[in-house]
């Protein structure tokens, strides 16, 4: 494993792969987007009170807004403060600058490269040429097949050109690249704006995919559930996101970890929070204007977020098993 500057530093920094060989069928990894400082403090301080093993997720879009190092240097800071804490750090949604990047700096213990959007053998060009570079440093590297809806950072795609991961192609797909894990499209979307067709996930391409490649980790995107209350809440503060969003309900996500998917992208809950807190907080108290107290809050309201994800997802108490 090439954990970086953290080899010494930090024995709870792993690989992603370690963490599936451990949940897989059992429980499902939260796999967390990061942009600020109250939000990698939370994640450690949740992980660490609920005993779960996490993935802290950093984006090309975060990495541009407050730099790869600033990034790392805020979770190797909260690392230090929460020593407990089982944890890989994965690079999101990447393109090759700034994987390449990632693996050759350090820091990193898996990096996703998204050819998602290419034609297969494409996809399967870009991704072996990362498997290489990552493998060659003890990285591991997630892969997609498929192509989800909706909005992640500044990747946008029609809802009519989504494409649903083929079954039929996953085992050509990852022995051709090697890749470690595979995200896989059966009904998620990205953003806020989810199953607008509401048909939500599609168990039955899960489980052919499942049965393709018994025992090979598979990743959901898309996992948040995006609460209608907190969504009503924004809304009645000034806001206005569309009502009719939803996301990928707890009885789904459980059904989703027996077919194999071990790790859950959630980044629009945290985000629904930080609108919800900040509107209604402002709206409330026009005359503040202490960054310092609706951040407090906003912490507050994740950790209870984070914390119910956790049992959600069954690895609650399971950082020891790791």
């Amino acid at each position: 494993m090439s954990s970086g500057f953290w080899t010494i530093l930090n024995t709870m920094l792993v690989t992603t792969s370690e963490l599936f060989s451990s949940c897989y069928g059992r429980y499902g990894i939260a796999a967390i987007n990061v942009f600020t400082m109250e939000q990698v403090l939370t994640v450690f301080s949740a992980a660490s009170k609920a005993n779960s093993p996490v993935i802290i997720q950093t984006t090309p879009v975060a990495r541009n807004y407050a730099t790869p190092g600033m990034l790392l240097a805020m979770i190797q800071a909260a690392s230090k403060n929460y020593n407990d804490v089982v944890f890989a750090i994965h690079l999101d949604h990447g393109v090759e600058e700034h994987v390449f990047h990632a693996i050759e700096r350090g820091g990193y213990t898996s990096v996703m490269i998204d050819a998602s959007h290419d034609s297969f053998e494409a996809n399967v060009r870009r991704t072996k040429a990362v498997v290489e570079k990552a493998h060659a440093k003890g990285i591991a590297v997630e892969a997609e097949l498929g192509v989800l809806s909706g909005v992640e950072d500044d990747l946008s795609v029609e809802e009519k050109n989504a494409l649903y991961t083929q079954p039929e192609d996953v085992v050509r797909f990852v022995n051709q690249t090697g890749c470690d894990s595979l995200a896989v499209a059966v009904g998620t979307s990205h953003g806020a704006y989810k199953f607008s067709g509401g048909k939500g996930l599609q168990f039955a391409i899960l489980k052919k995919i499942q049965e393709q490649l018994p025992g090979f980790p598979l990743v959901l995107h898309g996992g948040s559930s995006v609460n209608r209350e907190e969504i009503e809440r924004v809304n009645a503060a000034g806001g206005k996101l569309k009502g009719g969003a939803q996301g990928v309900s707890d009885i789904e996500i459980q059904k989703a970890i027996q077919l194999g998917i071990c790790k859950v992208n959630i980044a629009t809950d945290a985000r629904l929070i930080w609108t919800r807190v900040h509107r209604e907080f402002f709206k409330d108290t026009p005359e503040v204007f202490d960054p310092i107290v609706p951040g407090k809050m906003y912490m507050q309201e994740l950790e209870k977020c984070f914390l119910e994800k956790f049992d959600v997802l069954g690895s609650t108490g399971k950082a020891t098993s790791v």
